[in-house]
This record gives C-alpha cells, sequence and structure tokens, in this order.
C-alpha cells in the first residue's frame, strides 16, 4: 500500500486516494439540491487534480482514454459543491449543482430506467 497503513487511510484525517490497478476510483455525481445520483464515472489522478483546482467535475474517460471535463461539448458542467470520500478511500461522493442533463442522451441523470423483471423501464430522470 505504498507506505500507508489500513488506519491512517480508514481513521485518519489527511486526503489519501486509494487508486486501483488501472489507477482509477469511482466518482459519483449526485444532485447537491435534488439528491438524484447524476451519474457514475472514473477519476485518475489528473482528473481528481483538475476537478479540485477548478471546482468543476473532470473525469477519466476509459473509452477515449483521457481526461474530459463534463460538458465540455455540451456545456452541461458540473459544479462541484462538496466531495464526500468513503472509508477507504477508493470511491468519492461528489455533491454537485449540474448546468443541464447530465447523461449524454440528454436525460437529467443517466439513472433514468429500472429494472423491472427483464425489462427496463424509463422512469421520470
Amino acid at each position: 500500500m505504498s507506505g500507508i497503513d489500513t488506519e491512517q487511510r480508514e481513521q485518519g484525517i489527511a486526503f489519501l486516494p486509494k487508486f486501483d490497478a488501472n489507477g482509477l476510483l469511482t466518482a459519483i455525481a449526485i444532485d447537491a439540491n435534488s439528491r438524484d445520483v447524476l451519474m457514475v464515472a472514473f477519476m485518475d489522478a489528473e482528473a481528481l487534480a483538475k476537478t479540485r483546482e477548478s471546482g468543476l467535475a473532470h473525469f477519466h474517460s476509459r473509452s477515449r482514454g483521457r481526461l474530459w471535463m463534463k460538458g465540455e461539448s455540451s456545456g452541461h458542467v458540473l459544479k462541484v459543491r462538496e466531495i464526500l470520500v468513503d472509508c477507504d478511500q477508493d470511491a468519492l461522493v461528489m455533491l454537485v449543482d449540474p448546468a443541464g442533463p447530465a447523461c449524454h442522451t440528454g436525460a437529467q441523470t443517466c439513472f433514468y430506467r429500472k429494472l423491472e423483471g427483464d425489462r427496463l423501464v424509463r422512469t421520470g430522470g
């Protein structure tokens, strides 16, 4: 664990993000007002640093193999109000103010369908 013990990571006050073998951690964006889950993506160290520096959500695109800022082409950025860190520091929840739909499909949230039996049914998202 590169010199960081479990107790430091789980009980300490230092931010010691735990990236996986691919250099990523899970990032969940939640609307700060409605508390709707907007999207789940991944961050590498660069995306995390850019997010903290700019206040706008940045991610690592696994399909594009590069850094991207949410909304860089659509304008639907996510302004980060607060970042919550899970107990072992390998996942983040970001409370955000969305500037438009969060999903690339145009839906308010990427979670716009629910599973009913073996079918997906569109919800209000």
